[in-house]
This record gives structure tokens, C-alpha cells and sequence, in this order.
């Protein structure tokens, strides 16, 4: 459901977590849009400690909010260190949440991820799939977090009128990314793995599985777009999928990573590793009735990255 556009020019915007992939992205965005914005570093707001938080909004008073803030990771992060995934998540949802609302905030736009969904739900994922089967195990610390957040704004939306939505970003990718082999997701371990074997001369790249898995991915830069026309257009209980629409073999997605990197060699599978879920896609058919739509392609984003990859624009910097 959509009302009359609630206007971003002069409003005091509040975006939480401003020097992450998604935050930075969101301050850029944001800068056309006529808006104060308001940051603070995590050396002086402590997102997980409750007093601090409901301090913070009460002196500095923002009208909006968006909260990207989060302890993201990959599958070994999350298997690593399950309690502070859990802990760390919902502390942040609850004190931003709670306190927003104490604060008097306008509108507030809460991201979490499709890894929320059951692990079979049937493809392309609506929103309605959520809580209709079990949760994919390895991330199943960060997802249980998640969903409490969006039902936090479900439930404020229901008992006090506040008019807070929920969006649920699909696989990110572009500058600020992390490319540390050790947590990172798939589209910044590629660009580092080709990278390495350009660089090396190596005959080969090697990835995990078969390579026919297909994921969806979005260049940050869409998302963050996606989530101001969300912010001023959207309100509703029902969060809202924020995707490309589009999906891609894991295989392909490698292929055209080399070629955007330049690395000519062969790719190669270690068969011995698992294939993971064989599809995931996220309907975006609630978000392209509201009007968007991506503007950026695969391959120009995947441009986009590796450029910030060679800037040492996020963590895990190109060698020298």
C-alpha cells in the first residue's frame, strides 16, 4: 500500500551504520535529496547498549531513519560465532526501534536479508513465504534476528501508529564491500580470487561445487536507491523484497568476473565442496508495483566493484 510521498527535502535523516556497504551507499544517495544527515561512529554510540541509543535520538532528534546497522558475515562467521550474530542483531534492532519511536521519528526503513526465508521455499520467493518452513542452518543466527526486527516494525506499525517498514535486500554487491577470502560473500571473493590468479599468472581459478547454484545479486547503489523510493513511498505492515529480479549460475557469474578482471585462464571446481541451495531468487514484484526498478547491470556493477577492489574501498585491500 502506498499514500501521499512523504518528502526526504529538510529532514533531519538518521542513518545508522553510515560506514558500512549499505550506509555509505545510502549517505550517497542521499546527498541529492535536500536532507541533513546524521551520523555517528561506533566509538561514540554503542548500537547494542539501550541507554546510549535512547539518549542519542532523544538530543539529536531525526525525522527519519534508516538502520542498515548490523554484525553481518558469511557462513563461517555465522558458524563461528553464533551468539554474537544473534545477540549482537537483535540488541540492534530493538534499541533503534524502540528508541525511534520514543523519539518521535517520522518514518523508518529497517533492512534485513533475504536469508530470512526458509531454506526451500519456492522460487522466486514472495514475501509471504516468511516463517513457512525451516531456516537454512548456517545463518540461521543472523536470519531469526532479522525477522525479529521486521516484526518489531510490524508490531510498532499496529500498536502505536508508527510507520516503520521493513526491507529485505537480496545478495549486495559494489564499493565498501569486504574482500577478505575469509568472510566474504561470493561476488567479492570472485573479484579477489581473479584478481589473485591476474596477478599470479596462474593457469586456473578454482571455485566450489558445480558452479549451476543460481543467486540473484544487486549492485549496492540500486539498493540504496530502492530504499529512499521505499522510504517515501511505501507503508505498509508486509516487509518488501529488494532484488535485481534477474538470477545467475554461479558458473557464469565466475566467468564473467574474469573477463570484467581481465584473467584469461581456465576455471576449474572442486567438486569435493557443496553446491549450497540450488536457486535463490526474491520476487520484486510488490517493490516493481511501487515503480522501481534497477538501473545498473551485472556487468557494470561488477566494474563498479572491482574498481573499489583496486582503490581498497572496503576491507581486504588488492595486493600492491
Amino acid at each position: 500500500m502506498s499514500g501521499a510521498p512523504y518528502s526526504l527535502a529538510g529532514k533531519r535523516v538518521w542513518v545508522a551504520g553510515h560506514r558500512g556497504m549499505v550506509g555509505s551507499a545510502l549517505c550517497r544517495r542521499l546527498a541529492g535529496e535536500g536532507c541533513e544527515i546524521l551520523i555517528v561512529g561506533r566509538e561514540r554510540l554503542d548500537l547494542r547498549r539501550q541507554a546510549e541509543v535512547e539518549a542519542w535520538l532523544a538530543a539529536n532528534r531525526p525525522q527519519a531513519v534508516f538502520l542498515p546497522a548490523a554484525r553481518v558475515g558469511g557462513i563461517l562467521a555465522n558458524d563461528t560465532w553464533p551468539a554474537d550474530f544473534l545477540y549482537d542483531n537483535l540488541m540492534i534492532a530493538a534499541n533503534v526501534i524502540h528508541a525511534a519511536w520514543q523519539a518521535g521519528v517520522e518514518k523508518l526503513v529497517y533492512l534485513g536479508s533475504t536469508c530470512v526465508y526458509p531454506k526451500f521455499a519456492e522460487q522466486p520467493i514472495v514475501e509471504e513465504a516468511l516463517l513457512r518452513g525451516p531456516l537454512e542452518p548456517t545463518n540461521q543466527w543472523y536470519a531469526v534476528a532479522k525477522i525479529a526486527g521486521l516484526k518489531l516494525c510490524a508490531a510498532y506499525r499496529r500498536q502505536h501508529g508508527a510507520d516503520f517498514i521493513a526491507a529485505m535486500p537480496t545478495n549486495l554487491y559494489g564499493p565498501g564491500d569486504n574482500f577478505d577470502l575469509a568472510a566474504s560473500h561470493v561476488v567479492p571473493a570472485l573479484i579477489r580470487k581473479a584478481h589473485e590468479a591476474k596477478i599470479a599468472g596462474a593457469a586456473s581459478m578454482e571455485i566450489w561445487g558445480t558452479g549451476t547454484p543460481r543467486r540473484e545479486f544487486l549492485h549496492v547503489d540500486d539498493c540504496a536507491d530502492a530504499l529512499v523510493h521505499l522510504m517515501r513511498h511505501y507503508s505498509d505492515e508486509i516487509h518488501v523484497n529488494v532484488g535485481s529480479g534477474e538470477d545467475i549460475a554461479i558458473a557464469d557469474l565466475a566467468r564473467l568476473v574474469m573477463r570484467v578482471v581481465g584473467f584469461k585462464g581456465d576455471l576449474t571446481h572442486d567438486l569435493s565442496k557443496p553446491d549450497g541451495t540450488p536457486r535463490k531468487l526474491a520476487s520484486g514484484e510488490r517493490l516493481a508495483a511501487l515503480g522501481w526498478r534497477p538501473s545498473i547491470g551485472l556487468g557494470e556493477g561488477l566494474a563498479s566493484a572491482y574498481d573499489a577492489f583496486l582503490a581498497g574501498e572496503g576491507r581486504g585491500r588488492a595486493p600492491a
